[in-house]
């Protein structure tokens, strides 16, 4: 069974860090390019940020550039991602997601996905 576990959400003030992990098991994790998508309570879910299997290439959103760094240790299984200077924009419920094809940035070339962390960012 594939699973893909997020942590480290919480609340933070405007101006705060977060480090959001994703530990992935059942599947070859360096097969597999890794993203992180968010959803606040009544929008579609969106792309935040993604790596290539082996870390070689990133790509983020325009929210994200910046302010959001994604990396990976294939050895750990895991995919992080490091936000600083926090927005309350930034309050959603954050996914990361494993794709078998190239880096992406359209969910439906995900074919993982974490159950998510929340993250609320307090003005």
């Amino acid at each position: 069974q594939v699973q893909l576990v997020e942590s480290g959400g919480g609340l933070v003030q405007a101006g705060g860090s977060l480090r959001l992990s994703c530990v992935a098991s059942g599947l070859t994790f360096g097969n597999y390019a890794m993203g992180w998508f968010r959803q606040a309570p009544g929008k579609e879910r969106e792309f935040v940020a993604t790596i290539s299997r082996r870390g070689a290439s990133t790509a983020y959103a325009d929210s994200a550039k910046g302010r959001f760094t994604i990396s990976r240790d294939n050895a750990k299984n895991t995919v992080w991602l490091h936000m600083i200077s926090l927005k309350p924009e930034d309050t959603a419920v954050y996914y990361c997601a494993a794709t078998i094809s190239s880096i992406a940035t359209m969910s439906g070339y995900y074919n993982y996905w974490g159950q998510g962390t929340q993250v609320t960012v307090s003005s």
